[in-house]
């Protein structure tokens, strides 16, 4: 299933003109907490594991293709926050349309019940993921 998804996402790398590291980013920016407001260079920087060289090469690119804005926050103009940009939102939504409604409709043939311990067995691959990655350095 993660093949399946990161061949999608490659593709719509490739259509955008990107690489799959920014269709990463997107995906971050995208799901920053709003109540935290929007996510920083360095808060993508962290999430994505790249170096600052990196993540400005990523942004400037995503910028570059309409997909991401730059906004200094009003209080302190040090700070950058990244929006995904409204006509990029529309792009992404009409790409990944299909892959919603093939998930959708695999969801549909499973019982409450039965989704239930899915994504309870899902949850704790999670978990044991990241505890792996934290204690190998993986």
């Amino acid at each position: 299933m993660n093949g399946e998804f990161n061949r999608i996402a490659q593709e719509f790398a490739q259509a955008q003109g990107l690489h799959l590291t920014d269709v990463q980013a997107l995906i971050a920016i995208l799901d920053a907490d709003p109540d935290d407001g929007a996510m920083t260079p360095g808060q993508l920087r962290k999430q994505l594991n790249l170096t600052s060289g990196a993540v400005t090469a990523c942004i400037d690119r995503l910028e570059k293709a309409g997909h991401v804005r730059r906004v200094r926050a009003v209080d302190d103009r040090r700070v950058v926050h990244l929006h995904y940009a409204e006509a990029a939102r529309g792009i992404a939504k009409d790409y990944f349309q299909p892959l919603a409604r093939s998930t959708d409709a695999a969801r549909g043939r499973f019982s409450p019940e039965e989704l239930a311990v899915v994504v309870r067995f899902l949850t704790e691959m999670n978990r044991e993921l990241v505890l792996l990655r934290r204690t190998t350095g993986a």
